[in-house]
């Protein structure tokens, strides 16, 4: 996908009634909490969600629903995406209202090197979106184009402590 150059407009499912694992959709149906992401958007988040099962197990779950937008552009992928562009693209795949909540990060002063053509996501976001904006310092010191899991965790817990 990096090296083909242009812009994912589409991805799809073939077929696209594919059967969805049912101790995936039994476990989504009794979660608290599903988290999308954080993790490639067209390549392992929205492939997902395009299983028929699983966007309608989601969408029935009473679980605590959270997109986690990544905190650093994909070369080829997500080149110049805020984390709008990451919504509306989730949106224009698996339709509205999947999630309550978007996560984002808040820190976009690091001073690390980034690999070449990534970039940190930023925070451009319409307030009237329909979702909760979350922003927190979410970013790994020693990779800032990654998520640090002890910061991630403890924001999620927070989120579901609160409701």
């Amino acid at each position: 996908i990096t090296e083909a150059g242009g812009a994912i407009e589409r991805v799809y499912l073939e077929p696209d009634d594919a059967p969805a694992y049912p101790d995936a959709v039994r476990a989504l149906l009794e979660a608290d909490l599903i988290t999308a992401g954080p993790g490639s958007l067209y390549t392992s988040i929205l492939p997902n969600l395009l299983v028929p099962d699983v966007a309608q197990a989601v969408a029935a779950s009473r679980a605590l629903k959270v997109y986690i937008c990544n905190i650093a552009t994909q070369r080829g992928e997500t080149d110049e995406y805020t984390v709008g562009n990451h919504v509306a693209a989730l949106e224009t795949h698996v339709g509205t209202g999947l999630f309550q909540m978007v996560l984002a990060n808040a820190n976009l002063d690091v001073d690390l090197d980034m690999p070449p053509g990534v970039e940190l996501v930023q925070v451009d976001f319409p307030p009237d979106a329909g979702y909760r904006l979350i922003t927190t310092d979410l970013v790994d010191s020693a990779r800032p184009w990654r998520h640090d899991s002890d910061k991630l965790a403890r924001a999620l817990v927070q989120l579901v402590e609160e409701r």
